[in-house]
């Protein structure tokens, strides 16, 4: 583990939150997500609902159906555990995300969407990183595809991140045009 060594401690909790991304024979493309929460002793909600040590306090699954636009064309969701019934409603709240697309702004689109009891806070904290997830799984469908650029001609993903900042080597080397740092030959 990269991490330096922890304290003596036990643990108390388990997140796991796994995502795929599959490219569809109909040119779409699938990316789902599969959230748990255990605890390794019993655990009782709220509302009186015992939930035995390792067993799931959540379990939930999302499917978000994508075009190469990064455009939401459907949503398919599914709570098979949680602390209280009325949870099992909350995925068909997911369905107010179609037509959205996944960008700049998406986690304030979220949020808007289905903050608060518009919906279930886990299956909208997953939506989040499966943003992340969509880019990162049609980085080879895309490639070759033109960058998208701004009015100015800039490509829009200089300044997203710390290594496409308009400074960095990364920068530097794609688009040398773009390139703010200060060393007068860019990175070779």
């Amino acid at each position: 583990m990269p991490l330096p060594p922890a304290s003596s401690r036990h643990q108390i909790h388990e997140r796991r939150l796994e995502m795929h991304g599959y490219a569809r024979d109909d040119g779409l493309f699938d990316i789902e997500g599969h959230l748990t929460d255990r605890k390794p002793v019993p655990f009782a909600a709220d509302a009186g609902v015992l939930v035995r040590a390792g067993d799931a306090i959540h379990e939930m699954w999302v499917r978000l159906t994508i075009d190469e636009g990064f455009v939401i064309r459907d949503v398919a969701a599914d709570t098979e555990a949680s602390p209280f019934d009325d949870c099992r409603m909350a995925p068909d709240s997911l369905t107010q995300m179609v037509g959205v697309r996944i960008g700049a702004g998406w986690a304030r689109e979220i949020r808007q969407r289905l903050g608060g009891v518009k919906s279930c806070t886990h299956l909208m904290e997953m939506l989040i990183p499966m943003g992340t997830a969509a880019i990162q799984a049609m980085a080879v469908p895309l490639r070759g595809h033109p960058t998208e650029r701004d009015g100015s001609g800039r490509p829009k993903m200089i300044d997203s991140c710390f290594a496409l900042s308009s400074d960095r080597r990364v920068v530097a080397i794609r688009w040398p045009a773009h390139y703010t740092g200060s060393r007068k030959e860019p990175y070779s």
